[in-house]
Parts: structure tokens; C-alpha cells; sequence
């Protein structure tokens, strides 16, 4: 087979998620061609899929080395930092690729942005694990102001800022996320148990009881009900 038989087979093959028979196709292109960076991100992918981060970022970094505009690549190298808690080298990544991709992040490919917006999601709720909070505000915010529109990033926002305290900032946040999409049961639980935080009962009641009208499955809202009238009646 000729270089560029083996090209177009290792790329069906890929195309198709038969990496199995694609990794040893892409191998050989890079070992006869190591310039083609959409091999080595393809390689780096596989490497990912199977576990294997730290030789998934080295094919990443070597497309990037080869081509620094490939965004593709810079968003895969990011959710591969993201994913070996190399948080400060995500971070830049990500700034890196959403400059190089477009200077505005309302300009930039829809795929992207999502792309983007999650990974700022994912990194805020690493942050949210270890109580750093204001740090998960700040990769909240940045994956809002990608895809506002994000209930569960603006929901995990507000229980951010309640977590400082910031009580009118949170029932904001909440308020809004339920706007977007009232079926999101969350943002209304969450929004009661911040009233209830406030001691502003009956505010949360209402939250809950309305929650549980839209979705009679949320087990939260119906547990916090029967806890605070357990606790009216004792």
C-alpha cells in the first residue's frame, strides 16, 4: 500500500471509531511523514480513549509544535491536561485556543464555544472538590460567557456563590437558570434551599412545591419538604 492508500485507510478507519485497525496505519504515516499534525492528533485521541494522557499530550504538543493554529489540537491537549490535574496548563490552553480560534467568544464556531464553555465547566468543578471557590466562580463566569444559555454551569455558579455567602448573587443565578429552562428541577431546589439558608421558609417552600409539581421524581425537593415539616411539627 502507498502512502497515500494507507492516508485515506488510516483516516476511514479512524472516521469509522475503528482505532484498533487506525493506530497502526497512523504510526506508520508519522514514522515515513512525522509532518502531518492531524495524524499526530488523531494518535493522540487513541492514546486518550485508552487511558494513556501523558503519551496523548506529547502527540498533541508535537501537532501544536507543527501547526500552533490547530485548534483542534489545542482543545484536545487542554481537556488532556484538564484530565491529569495539570489545571494551570488547561487553563492556558484553553485562553490560547479560543484567541487563536476567534478574538471574540461570541464569534467563535458554535463547536468550539461548547467545547470550550465545558471544559471551564469541568475545570470549575474541580475547584468547587478542593473549596475553592472563588477560583470555580471565576471558570464559571468564563464558561458563561461562552454559552450562556448553560443551566447546569449557572445553577453550579449559584451554589458557588452561596458557599461565600453571596446569598443575592446565588438566588440570581438560580433565578436566571430557571428562566432558560423552568424543567430544570435543580436550579429550583437549589434556589429554595438558598432561601432556606436566608430563613426565608416560605420562599423555599413554594420553590420546592412548585419543583415537585414540574418533576414529581426530584427526590431533593420532596426529602427537604418532608424534613422541614417533620421539623414544624416537633
Amino acid at each position: 500500500m502507498d502512502f497515500k492508500e494507507t492516508y485515506r485507510e488510516a483516516e476511514a478507519l479512524f472516521d469509522e471509531g475503528n482505532y484498533q485497525e487506525a493506530e497502526p496505519l497512523l504510526r506508520e504515516i508519522i514514522k515515513r511523514n512525522p509532518g502531518y499534525p492531524d495524524v499526530l492528533n488523531k494518535l493522540g485521541v487513541i492514546s486518550s480513549l485508552k487511558g494513556s494522557m501523558k503519551e496523548a499530550a506529547g502527540y498533541f504538543e508535537l501537532a501544536l509544535k507543527q501547526n500552533p493554529n490547530y485548534t483542534e489540537a489545542s482543545l484536545n491537549l487542554a481537556i488532556t491536561y484538564n484530565e491529569m490535574n495539570e489545571f494551570i496548563k488547561a487553563r492556558d490552553i484553553f485562553a490560547k485556543a479560543a484567541q487563536i480560534a476567534h478574538p471574540s467568544p461570541a464569534a467563535l464556531d458554535p463547536f468550539v464555544r461548547g467545547k470550550l464553555a465545558n471544559e471551564h465547566f469541568k475545570l470549575g468543578n474541580k475547584y468547587m472538590d478542593y473549596a475553592l471557590y472563588e477560583e470555580a466562580i471565576e471558570e464559571y463566569k468564563k464558561a458563561l460567557r461562552l454559552r450562556r444559555d448553560l443551566v447546569d454551569v449557572r445553577t453550579r455558579l449559584g451554589i458557588a456563590f452561596r458557599n461565600k455567602e453571596m446569598f443575592d448573587e446565588a438566588v440570581s443565578q438560580f433565578t436566571m437558570a430557571k428562566e432558560l429552562n423552568p424543567a430544570y428541577g435543580t436550579a429550583w431546589v437549589q434556589l429554595g434551599l438558598t432561601y432556606y439558608m436566608q430563613g426565608l421558609t416560605g420562599l423555599a417552600i413554594e420553590e420546592w412545591e412548585t419543583a415537585l409539581r414540574q418533576n414529581p421524581g426530584l427526590k431533593e425537593a420532596r426529602t427537604y419538604l418532608k424534613l422541614l415539616r417533620e421539623k414544624e411539627q416537633s
